[in-house]
């Protein structure tokens, strides 16, 4: 019989009682504990009377679907691998249409636009085999519990490559250095119970006959017949949400945000967060931030501690950033994003012109504004000293950073949207209150950081997650409007195809 035993251990002691379990203990749960100044805990949940070595089971129940009922899903990143998986297992086989590459060559096109290279539409940070996830991080971290069972994702993840911390992190990572080679076996899987993935198929039309789905069409006019697609495009796919809109598929304008990236010394965060130096047994510091400001939130999103910021358009000519850590996270630099709520309020002259899709051509404008002040100089980014951006002052000069296209210096302050940077100068003074010594000119901020999640909803019926309008039509993920990272995303995609099963075979 097991039972379990939580320990209240110093860093080291933690660090030791790991790398010692005994014979009959598993490690189930580990969180630090640091609000107390000179007197970090860290809390380890233990599970006795078990096989330590026991291999997790990942629950998946793999089965040949080759000559089965077949459903399209557009999109694989966590939403649609992990769709294809519960489809496997209802009997149905997934046909993937990704528009980009598999995560092998798509690794040569990222490493071009950190050269300063031209951005590939199909291939870049946001789009091809994994989605936005597989080269921006990798964290596995969520805050909501009602979607499904997390644990599932992380045994699955886990039984794919990823290491076996993920089962026990408070906050669990796979890391951008490892996460490709994870998503590639859970596509190898798919691949082997008889399914299709097809890359550089690029879904241009979805075809609607009466109301109901009768399949897609790609960039080349080939057409494939099917009665139920899952649409899991990711928050980036623009022209997607226009041809939606186009075929008159009914679509909702939804709240979203925008900001910055903030970078400073991971050395500093350590000693605001951790009170001390960090020591060998404790990780890199993070922080979670949030406060109102002028009247609305602005929240840190993102944060990679020990990481990199890196070029996330999906287009020549825009200016976006997000942020990535290697499993180790071991780089000099910590960064987050920073950001503030854009409400349907603030862009009543874009409804005017673009109705629904308002939020796509905010973001669209802000992101070629971040490129024109960035000299348009490759993939360069606008930065400015964080001390500066918050006080209305010109930077003469930039830091170091983990960016490698390079930082040009520019004044934010003046060209930010007014009610976005009002509201993060005040919100940078909040977060200066809760972690004294953040708001500093020895960090810096960088733009834009436009992509925190999609403009726009896709509706569906809460019940049978089938779009409200049109029959056959499954909306998934982040693109869709129902999640906000890799593991909400994989649930929502696993729930989705579920759902869809239940409609084929009804």
């Amino acid at each position: 019989m097991s039972n379990k035993i939580q320990l209240d251990l110093t860093p080291k002691e933690a660090h030791d009682k790991i790398n010692s379990l005994a014979a009959n203990e598993r490690l189930i749960k580990r969180s630090i504990d640091a609000r107390r100044r000179g007197n970090i805990r860290v809390l380890l949940t233990l599970e006795s009377g078990v096989d330590s070595g026991e291999v997790v089971d990942s629950g998946f129940m793999a089965r040949d679907v080759s000559d089965c009922p077949s459903a399209v899903i557009v999109g694989s990143g966590p939403a649609g691998l992990f769709a294809a998986l519960a489809l496997i297992e209802k009997g149905i086989k997934p046909i993937i249409l990704e528009r980009g590459k598999n995560v092998r060559e798509r690794k040569k096109d990222v490493a071009s636009i950190n050269r300063g290279g031209e951005v590939d539409p199909d291939s870049n940070y946001c789009f091809g085999e994994g989605g936005a996830g597989t080269y921006s991080d990798g964290k596995l971290y969520t805050r909501s519990k009602k979607r499904g069972d997390n644990s599932r994702i992380l045994n699955i993840l886990h039984s794919h490559g990823a290491d076996a911390s993920v089962l026990w992190e408070a906050h669990p990572h796979i890391g951008t250095d490892k996460l490709p080679n994870v998503i590639e076996a859970i596509r190898q899987t798919i691949e082997k119970c008889g399914a299709e993935v097809r890359f550089g198929s690029r879904v241009t039309e979805l075809l609607i006959k009466n109301k109901k789905v009768v399949g897609v069409k790609l960039l080349n006019d080939e057409s494939i017949e099917s009665r139920a697609v899952i649409i899991a495009t990711g928050h980036s796919a623009r022209d997607f949400y226009e041809m939606l809109h186009q075929k008159e598929v009914e679509l909702e304008a939804k709240n979203f945000a925008v900001g910055v990236r903030v970078e400073h010394h991971q050395e500093l965060i350590d000693k605001i967060q951790y009170k001390a130096e960090r020591g060998d047994f404790l990780p890199p510091a993070a922080y979670s931030l949030v406060t109102q400001a002028k009247g609305r939130g602005v929240y840190s999103f993102c944060m990679c501690p020990g990481g990199f910021i890196v070029p996330a358009a999906t287009a020549t000519g825009e200016c976006v950033v997000n942020g990535m850590s290697p499993s180790g996270r071991n780089n000099r630099f910590a960064n987050s994003g920073i950001v503030t709520e854009v409400r349907s309020e603030d862009l009543e002259d874009y409804k005017k012109h673009f109705g629904v899709l308002a939020g796509l051509q905010f973001q669209a404008q802000l992101e070629s504004m971040a490129h024109t002040q960035a000299g348009r100089n490759g993939n360069q980014a606008p930065a400015q000293r964080l001390y500066d951006f918050v006080n209305g002052k010109h930077s003469n000069s930039l830091l170091e950073t983990s960016y490698h296209p390079g930082i040009e210096a520019s004044d934010l302050h003046h060209w930010l949207p007014r009610f976005v940077g009002d509201s993060l100068r005040e919100g940078f003074r909040a977060f200066n209150n809760k972690m004294q010594g953040f708001l500093t000119n020895e960090a810096q901020v960088i733009g834009v950081e436009s992509r925190t999640s999609s403009p726009v909803r896709v509706p569906r019926d809460p019940q049978t997650m089938m779009h409200t309008v049109i029959e056959g039509l499954f909306p998934a993920g982040e693109g869709a409007g129902y999640a906000g990272g890799i593991l909400s995303s994989a649930i929502d995609g696993m729930l989705a195809a579920e759902k869809l099963s239940e409609f084929l075979n009804s």
